[in-house]
């Protein structure tokens, strides 16, 4: 029980008071649904092509997270919270090729049975349906009835009744992103002006100064970038009230940062890595954002990593991308792994060592180890995680880095950090080099001999062997790995995932040792000329 609220006591130690404060009115408070009259219309909104959705409703069935299933309900939690969330996000609005009826239907079906779907009336995706709703009406503007625009409208002032201060990161930002677009959409000034103070305030709050989203999900930076071309695309198009074009710039300059960083982080045939809670098929791909930024006439250049806490390394066709930086959301870590030291690398554009990703969001054995950090590429001391995660989104004691050599800049070739996640008397000390084909890592408990492991996570696919324990040789399809100063070697079957609810077989290394250790990880087949 002590333990218990301890850990409780840690982890609510991070959070704002406002935060707190909202949690409490969450609990106490939940304002429901009021049908509501939209204003007239006094100007029709119209919008350049934002991005379309992927394909989810087809023949009746929905696919969501790789799941599908039929219509059961805006509630049904077969299949998941997340599941019966994406459907009530109502993306496939915007998927293309879809009839128009039957969009509408959906739309009639969800208007007529919302005063009874609690989930329909949450504010996360209260939000994400207003906005999809919006592009949905400029695009058809002669499907709009009396009907379906006082329900938007309502929906609208629902979610400004229900702001997610409990939550504050990427869902507060979401809210305010659908508000001004609901703003703009039904030119209600009043609404434009709460909204945009609220958006301007947490971009500077969320952003961090290299362009990072700063809950240092890659995934999750791309949706938020989505959604902010998608504010830009509203507002420079529907110029209505006053300070509205100096909104519009300030917008366009906070997507510029956030280009700048998505095309410095991403891998070179413009992929993300799988960082923290991140997977593939969910957000807008890197080319679909940029093409989507030059349509709005944005430009941007590469910013330098630095505040995000990754760095990315290149030599002669290898690319490795590390975590080697603190938690910077402090009091939303939700998102966040116990992944401190961790890494990818790529060798002539192919997966090796991964992250195993995120197959789920229930809060369930299969979450906890995907945030752990025996399933990530770095060390474990005595079996326990760098930072304490649990419940599925909450995370407790957090590791502190220390950042000791960095030849970053723009061109970085190696790096060295410490951190004390393990407790002052076992500090983790990594190397990080890449150089002629190979990178080297180095890692160092410093202490008392402790037992450790480090782990390397290949990519599904991927053979590897253990040529020789004493000799410390792995041999991988196409590079080799080889140790110094390891105890012992043993290698495992274990799952990864890029994408939700799809687990593929890989091959772990398990490296323990005592003090110190390195290990080498070279490509076959010769040096690649660049």
């Amino acid at each position: 029980m002590l333990n218990k609220l301890s850990l409780l006591a840690e982890t609510v130690s991070h959070l704002k008071p406002i935060q707190i404060a909202g949690q409490i009115k969450n609990r106490l408070r939940r304002p429901a649904f009021i049908p509501m009259s939209a204003p007239e219309a006094k100007h029709q909104a119209k919008i350049d092509k934002p991005i379309s959705k992927p394909s989810c409703l087809n023949d009746g069935l929905f696919t969501f997270l790789n799941i599908t299933d039929g219509f059961m309900g805006w509630g049904n939690m077969e299949h998941g919270p997340l599941w019966v969330y994406n459907q009530n996000y109502m993306d496939w609005l915007e998927q293309e090729g879809i009839a128009v009826e039957e969009c509408l239907e959906w739309i009639d079906k969800f208007i007529d049975e919302l005063p009874a779907n609690h989930i329909g009336q949450n504010p996360y995706p209260t939000a994400l349906r207003i906005i999809n709703w919006a592009k949905f009406f400029c695009t058809h503007p002669e499907c709009l009835s009396r009907q379906r625009l006082d329900s938007m409208y309502a929906q609208a002032l629902l979610l400004e009744r229900k702001l997610e201060y409990h939550l504050l990161g990427n869902h507060l930002l979401e809210d305010s992103y659908a508000l001004t677009i609901a703003a703009i959409y039904f030119c209600d000034e009043k609404l434009f002006r709460k909204a945009s103070r609220l958006m301007l305030r947490q971009l500077d709050e969320q952003l961090l100064p290299d362009g990072a989203h700063y809950e240092q999900s890659p995934m999750y930076h791309c949706i938020l970038l989505d959604r902010l071309l998608d504010c830009i695309n509203f507002s420079t198009n529907n110029k209505l009230f006053d300070k509205q074009e100096a909104f519009s710039d300030t917008l366009r300059q906070k997507a510029s940062l956030m280009l700048g960083h998505l095309q410095s982080i991403i891998y070179s045939d413009g992929s993300i890595p799988l960082l923290n809670d991140s997977a593939y098929g969910i957000a807008p791909t890197a080319k679909e954002l940029f093409d989507y930024a030059q349509r709005l006439n944005i430009s941007w250049s590469p910013v330098t990593l630095r505040e995000c806490g990754y760095r990315k390394l290149t030599d002669k066709g290898m690319e490795a991308i590390l975590d080697i930086g603190n938690i910077t959301a402090t009091y939303q870590p939700g998102h966040s792994h116990a992944d401190t030291f961790n890494y990818e690398l790529r060798i002539d554009g192919q997966p090796v060592i991964v992250d195993t990703g995120i197959s789920t969001y229930n809060k369930d054995s299969r979450r906890q180890y995907e945030r752990s950090t025996a399933a990530h590429n770095t060390v474990t001391v005595g079996g326990r995680d760098s930072s304490h995660v649990w419940g599925g989104f909450r995370v407790g004691r957090r590791a502190k880095v220390t950042l000791l050599k960095d030849t970053s800049s723009d061109n970085p070739s190696e790096i060295i950090a410490s951190h004390n996640g393990f407790g002052n008397s076992a500090i983790h000390w990594r190397s990080f080099q890449l150089r002629n084909g190979a990178l080297c890592i180095e890692d160092e408990i410093l202490g008392p001999p402790t037992e450790a492991v480090g782990h390397l996570h290949f990519s599904p696919g991927l053979h590897a062997v253990v040529v020789s324990e004493a000799d410390g040789l792995i041999e991988v399809d196409n590079c080799t790995v080889k140790v110094d100063g390891h105890d012992s070697l043993s290698l495992k079957q274990e799952t990864a995932s890029t994408e939700y609810n799809h687990l593929h077989a890989c091959y772990v290394l398990s490296i323990v040792f005592t003090h110190r250790v390195k290990y080498t990880v070279t490509r076959k087949g010769g040096i690649k000329t660049q």
